[in-house]
């Protein structure tokens, strides 16, 4: 499976995970926080490719938020063998 998320899209956190929500199909109880999508992403059991595009748009909007949010993708990524992001800028 392949999800595009178009960060040039998002400005608030808010706008963040309606866009994860809708592309991954996360359940109705996903909790809309980085924890939460952490945990929904290293549950993954069937190869996910995650493309962040204009990602340096998106961190202009959402500053700290959007370094934390990488990170914490880098770290999906490094716990479940399933999950690979392509970042593009």
């Amino acid at each position: 499976m392949t999800a595009w998320i178009d960060g040039a899209e998002i400005k608030t956190r808010d706008a963040l995970h309606d866009v994860f929500q809708s592309q991954l199909a996360l359940p109705e109880y996903y909790g809309r926080t980085l924890d939460a999508l952490y945990d929904c992403l290293t549950d993954v059991n069937e190869d996910l490719e995650l493309h962040l595009l204009h990602a340096a748009t998106m961190a202009e909007h959402l500053g700290l938020y959007a370094k934390v949010l990488r990170r914490m993708l880098d770290d999906a990524c490094e716990e479940n063998p399933h999950l690979r992001l392509v970042v593009e800028d």
